[in-house]
């Protein structure tokens, strides 16, 4: 098993990660709700997170000690997921558009939380490209 694999692997419960980061499950929760943080599901749909989303869960909170915003957070994690993605092309933009990527990320949510918490509405309109 390689370092990228175990980095990967969905291990820790909410608990042990708010005594990891010192932050708070509402704050953990709020961050995944963002589209800062990706956890695993369990079929009991319990949260797992990896090493490496503890490890952005204390860079948001450092960026947010230090006056970054969560949307200037969110735009530094883009960037950064573009650069190292070898194959993507620069993010297109309409005004007002959401790139693929948060697109994706945002239908992931809706997956995950379709009918929880009175959330059933999709991105009007954002789909289309996605249909020819």
């Amino acid at each position: 098993m390689n370092d990228h694999i175990r980095r990967n692997m969905p291990l820790f419960p909410i608990s042990i990660v708010k005594k990891l980061t010192e932050l708070s499950a509402r704050q953990i929760r709020y961050y995944e709700e963002y589209g800062l943080v990706f956890p695993s599901r369990t079929e009991g749909n319990q949260r797992l997170f990896s090493f490496n989303d503890v490890d952005r869960l204390l860079e948001i909170k450092s960026l947010l000690e230090r006056g970054v915003n969560l949307q200037g957070i969110r735009e530094i994690f883009l960037l950064r997921e573009h650069n190292t993605s070898k194959t993507a092309g620069p993010p297109m933009r309409r005004d007002g558009d959401l790139t693929d990527l948060e697109l994706r990320r945002h239908l992931k949510n809706e997956l995950v939380y379709t009918g929880k918490y009175g959330r059933t509405s999709l991105i009007q309109g954002q789909l289309s490209r996605f249909f020819d």
